[in-house]
């Protein structure tokens, strides 16, 4: 029998809380009496079935029920977990707290979502002995795996156990403080950036590109002491501190004074966040969010570090769970080398890699013929349907190997094409590909267009003056 969370508030946090237990087989009692709150955390959860998933190589296990209750004592009736997650008040959090005490049983986990508030502020009135301690996870909560932890000591083990066991990463903050940790570092961010566009120095993208492209990077995979540890080169940390230590008194930051939140400056950040991001719905941007942080998690994977291992660790207990001229040459449809995450445990490229591979360099003649991005988007493509691959020799992380394509035949609706995968000027595998053209609104063949059919053919008429290998297939 599954366990049971009773998640308190259906926002975006409670709502985040909801996918992560109900994806990791936990039965999810949701309350929350907005009237669209059950559209809101359904939303949510679908982005999280399309993302979480993605993260492990083994599968999840079966999902527990979600439930919409009509009051916060069917919620609770019952959870092993409560976590409150509602609007960032004290009066309202008590209010809703003392409720939760009145109706949970003794054993439950009463965690609270807040990004701010002490333990000591949260059961003042509330529960004697002290019960609630803070759970402060990070959006999307189904995806990152942090939540901060602070409360009495036996009661957070309980709590890190429980989390762990769902592929979170639990911080124990050792001491109360307002903000807990990771939320005084953004703070310290957060003033910065205002005063930046307050003084007209960066605009709200420009500063997000200072994040995304340099230091957040760097951060998301080693955070901030290991990265200065690095920048110390041999001599260490002390070397770091000792040439770095002296621009703490210089004048760099506005961080002891805070920008007053006009009307003209709010309006200013707002603009320009429109300007930077209103072209796409909040729904889009969730889910662009969502397919960069699986790609740079999953990368992190292949190194066992950071996040990744994380990810690893639940993996391990999930499966414990029961170029060329046409007229003399090939075309050179692929150029590059091969990354370190695409090797397996022996060392070398997995087969699934040179799929890829080939798949990329079919891409390029489709390119080539025009049945490029925008002919998809006009609804028509080529599909592969058969394809025979020959190993011949291995390839290792950091390989530079190239593709030559042959054209064996283009005409109609048929495309078949040879690839020869080369390191140096040894070749390492072949592969020949069908593929078919096809219509993406029948899902059924069809002719190509005129204008990609002409391309092709010419394309095929200069291969004629190719000499072909002779391991052709």
């Amino acid at each position: 029998m599954s366990e049971k969370a009773a998640i308190i508030g259906g926002g975006v946090i409670g709502g985040g809380w909801a996918a992560r237990f109900l994806m990791n087989g936990w039965d999810v009692s949701v309350f929350d009496p907005a009237v669209d709150a059950e559209r809101k955390v359904n939303e949510v959860i679908a982005n999280a079935r399309r993302s979480l998933p993605a993260l492990f190589e083994a599968s999840l296990p079966s999902e527990g029920t979600l439930t919409f209750a009509r009051g916060l004592s069917e919620a609770v009736d019952g959870a092993a977990w409560i976590q409150e997650s509602v609007p960032e008040r004290l009066a309202i959090k008590h209010s809703v707290l003392r409720d939760i005490m009145r109706d949970a049983s003794d054993e439950a986990l009463v965690g609270s979502s807040t990004s701010g508030f002490k333990p000591s502020e949260l059961n003042t009135g509330v529960a004697t002995p002290p019960r609630v301690f803070v759970a402060h996870p990070f959006n999307p909560v189904y995806l990152l795996p942090l939540v901060e932890l602070v409360g009495a000591a036996t009661i957070v083990a309980k709590a890190s156990d429980v989390l762990t066991s769902i592929a979170m990463k639990p911080l124990i903050v050792r001491k109360e403080i307002d903000a807990h940790i990771a939320d005084r570092f953004l703070e310290a961010v957060w003033r910065e950036a205002l005063w930046l566009i307050k003084d007209d120095i960066a605009t709200t993208e420009e500063i997000d590109h200072a994040i995304r492209y340099g230091f957040g990077l760097r951060w998301a995979q080693m955070g901030l002491f290991e990265t200065y540890r690095i920048a110390g080169g041999e001599d260490g940390m002390a070397h770091f501190i000792e040439q770095f230590g002296p621009c703490l008194t210089w004048p760099w930051t506005k961080l002891m004074d805070v920008p007053d939140l006009t009307q003209e400056l709010v309006q200013t950040i707002a603009d320009q966040s429109d300007r930077q991001s209103g072209h796409h719905t909040i729904r889009e941007l969730e889910r662009i969010r969502d397919d960069n942080l699986v790609s740079i998690m999953r990368a992190l994977k292949g190194r066992d570090w950071g996040a990744g291992a994380v990810l690893n660790e639940h993996d391990g207990r999930l499966r414990a769970k029961p170029e060329g001229g046409l007229s003399k040459e090939p075309i050179r449809s692929v150029e590059r080398s091969i990354p370190i995450d695409w090797t397996d445990y022996n060392g070398h490229m997995n087969e699934s890699r040179y799929g890829q591979v080939f798949s990329d360099a079919a891409d390029t003649i489709m390119a080539m013929i025009g049945a490029d991005a925008a002919y998809i988007d006009a609804g028509m493509s080529y599909f592969t349907v058969d394809t025979h691959t020959k190993f011949i020799d291995e390839c290792r992380a950091g390989d530079a190997i190239h593709v030559d394509t042959f054209i064996l035949q283009g005409e109609g609706k048929k495309l078949r094409l040879f690839h020869r995968m080369i390191r140096d000027h040894d070749v390492v595998a072949t592969c020949t590909q069908l593929l078919i053209h096809v219509s993406l609104e029948t899902r059924r063949s069809c002719a190509p267009t005129v204008a990609v059919a002409a391309k092709l053919a010419s394309l095929v008429e200069a291969m004629a003056h190719v000499e072909l290998p002779e391991d052709v297939g």
